[in-house]
């Protein structure tokens, strides 16, 4: 694949539709946004998440080399930043051992406070008796994670970072590595920010599969135990 060469297109110059100004129409032109983009095409992932620079505004559009790991990417872009995500939700069709051994440990390590990971049917009906009760051993912890199970093919990051950054990953790519050339799109922007996260909270609300809050016993439970034991 040569170089990423995207021209530049003004929207309001595209006349699809001849109409008057005052003729009411059931199409729109697209919304016109102010963005600042960058290309870029990237073998591994630690070094793209050290190499690029994400700000308010600003989005990169990545092609990515079938031995890219993005579960890599999502660690390396919060530690390399010393940047930690309040909470993360994550929709992916299928992830491998090592994706939730490093959730895990950014768990571990707080980059990371509450997770949530949205997986397909797909993946439940061939990971049930193996990664599904790893998944539940390793990463729910302090009641900050929550596993969820829908008919999903989406493939997303979010989160809002304590700086205030409102991150969104979006894109072909699974977790693991897939062998195939994947792309994604990572930018600052607080209005897809809400978006994802209002329709994601409501797959969550719906398809969530820890639903019992596990509480120790009070001091007062513990004195009636000992005294009618006794």
């Amino acid at each position: 694949i040569g170089d990423l060469n995207v021209p530049e297109i003004d929207i309001d110059l595209i006349d699809f539709i001849q109409a008057d100004e005052t003729e009411e129409t059931r199409y729109t032109l697209p919304k016109a946004v102010e963005q600042d983009s960058e290309q870029v095409m990237y073998r591994n992932a630690i070094r793209m998440a050290k190499a690029i620079e994400i700000t308010e505004g600003k989005r990169v559009d990545a092609l990515v080399s079938g031995d890219f790991i993005f579960g890599d990417f999502i660690e390396a872009f919060l530690t390399t930043r010393n940047a930690r995500a309040k909470e993360m939700t994550i929709s992916t069709l299928s992830l491998n051992q090592n994706n939730i051994d490093s959730l895990a440990e950014l768990m571990r390590n707080n980059y990371i406070g509450k997770l949530n990971l949205v997986l397909s049917v797909y993946f439940w009906g061939n990971e049930r008796h193996s990664l599904i009760p790893y998944a539940y051993r390793e990463l729910d912890k302090d009641d900050r994670f929550q596993l969820a199970v829908a008919d999903i093919h989406t493939k997303t990051v979010h989160f809002e970072t304590e700086g205030g950054k409102h991150i969104v990953i979006h894109g072909s790519a699974n977790l693991r590595s897939s062998g195939n050339i994947e792309q994604f799109t990572i930018e600052d922007n607080k209005e897809l920010y809400d978006f994802y996260d209002e329709k994601f909270k409501l797959i969550l609300s719906k398809y969530a599969t820890i639903r019992k809050e596990i509480r120790s016993r009070t001091a007062w439970d513990l004195i009636n135990r000992k005294t009618f034991n006794e």
